[in-house]
């Protein structure tokens, strides 16, 4: 339930490593999962979903403490959210390889997934996939995932998370956008991001977002890119494209651009993006 009210039909959840994952399958055919940015959730894919839907299984799922999963019990690491794409689909019984699509941050775990679950990746799409060229971690992780621990303790027993988070997602989204607001009805909003879950797991994903990066770099030199179809669809402007330019190079891709969009490409140009996965004919 949210809000006192109860979510759309079709909801279900899986156990993945003791958590409840919230999760959401639409449409019939081959494999396709949808994977948000850091912070974001299931319904950030809602416009998608219709033009995947009529050929394609599409899968979607919150990952720990966001949307309507449980709490995160562990620090978010690349090598865990690859696994947990995998888990995901074994819990609802889908073995079939499958395109991953990643946006934002979830572009590092898209990548990941194929690199280090090849025979189960069809293709890659990466949506303005977050890009950090040579990451290194940083130093001394342990004293700052505590330290990050004991300040989302303190904020979120002051009520901020529920007073401020809802809104400050709404400015967020507007912001990230070629033109116009967060399409999500506000009472969705306000039950998935008020919570302390919610507030824990962005600080959290926000924290190792460089240690994240950094097992991207370090797996990029010790697991090689299968043979699968990539496309790399980014918005914006140069340099950014440039950067983009070079990763779709990286993974042997195809680059395109999504215009006009802003970083949230699902939400400005959701059909450039169905279009990109059914270009990827399955095998």
């Amino acid at each position: 339930m949210i809000e006192g009210r109860a979510v759309e039909e079709g909801m279900r959840y899986v156990r993945v490593d003791g958590v409840a994952h919230h999760v959401r399958v639409d449409g019939t055919g081959p494999l396709c999962v949808l994977s948000p940015g850091l912070g974001m959730c299931w319904f950030d894919w809602d416009r998608v979903v219709p033009l995947l839907a009529p050929w394609r299984t599409v899968v979607r799922f919150d990952r720990p403490g966001l949307g309507l999963s449980g709490p995160a019990r562990t620090w978010p690491t690349l090598a865990a959210e690859a696994r947990r794409i995998g888990q995901v689909l074994d819990a609802l019984g889908l073995d079939g390889p499958a395109t991953v699509v990643g946006h934002s941050l979830a572009g590092f775990h898209a990548e990941a997934f194929a690199r280090l679950h090849p025979g189960r990746a069809a293709g890659v799409v990466l949506v303005d996939s977050s890009i950090e060229e040579n990451a290194r971690p940083r130093v001394a992780g342990g004293l700052r995932n505590a330290a990050t621990r004991v300040c989302a303790a303190l904020v979120g027993a002051s009520g901020v998370p529920r007073a401020l988070l809802p809104g400050l997602r709404r400015a967020v989204v507007r912001a990230s956008r070629a033109g116009g607001g967060d399409p999500a009805p506000y009472a969705l909003v306000r039950g998935v991001y008020s919570t302390r879950r919610a507030f824990d797991a962005i600080m959290a994903e926000n924290t190792t977002y460089i240690d994240v990066a950094a097992e991207l770099t370090a797996l990029r030199r010790e697991s090689p890119f299968p043979d699968v179809p990539v496309t790399v669809l980014a918005a914006g402007a140069e340099p950014w494209l440039d950067r983009q330019r070079d990763l779709a190079a990286l993974l042997q891709g195809t680059f395109r651009v999504a215009e006009p969009s802003g970083h949230l490409v699902m939400l400005d140009r959701p059909r450039d993006i169905a279009e990109a996965v059914l270009e990827q004919r399955p095998a």
